[in-house]
């Protein structure tokens, strides 16, 4: 399954690229946030895609020439598709600590914005960790 709408809509745009299938559009969405895609796919950043295991020089380029438009008429048409990122210190704190031991930088901020969704009146660091480590 995916977390939210936006993590579909962006799967379905990815496996439409020749050369990107159900597998890889997963590795990228698990790789990378949405926003983070959308961002690579707009500023023609090729680096940031080719960071994906399974991505090389050429796919990258092809995602970006093939999604550019498409990603551009959702934000001109005025869809938003993508969820904004709410400013969260003591979420950031907890991400950057999540992916120090290793986690995964799209899944530690899934699990940690449930856990901030779930109990919304966490304001400790070592708690909001805690809790995000049980539900991994």
């Amino acid at each position: 399954g995916f977390f939210d709408e936006s993590e579909k809509i962006l799967f379905e745009k990815l496996i439409s690229v020749s050369g990107i299938g159900a597998t890889t559009a997963q590795i990228i969405l698990s790789s990378m946030t949405p926003k983070e895609i959308i961002s690579a796919i707009i500023n023609e950043d090729d680096v940031s895609l080719k960071r994906v295991k399974g991505i090389g020089a050429k796919t990258a380029k092809r995602v970006i020439l093939d999604l550019k438009d498409k990603v551009a008429k959702m934000n001109i048409d005025g869809i938003s598709d993508i969820p904004v990122k709410t400013v969260s210190p003591v979420k950031d704190e907890a991400l950057a600590a999540l992916m120090a031991l290793g986690v995964v930088k799209s899944k530690a901020e899934v699990v940690l914005s449930r856990v901030m969704k779930s109990n919304p009146d966490i304001d400790h660091v070592e708690e909001l960790i805690k809790l995000a480590l049980k539900q991994m």
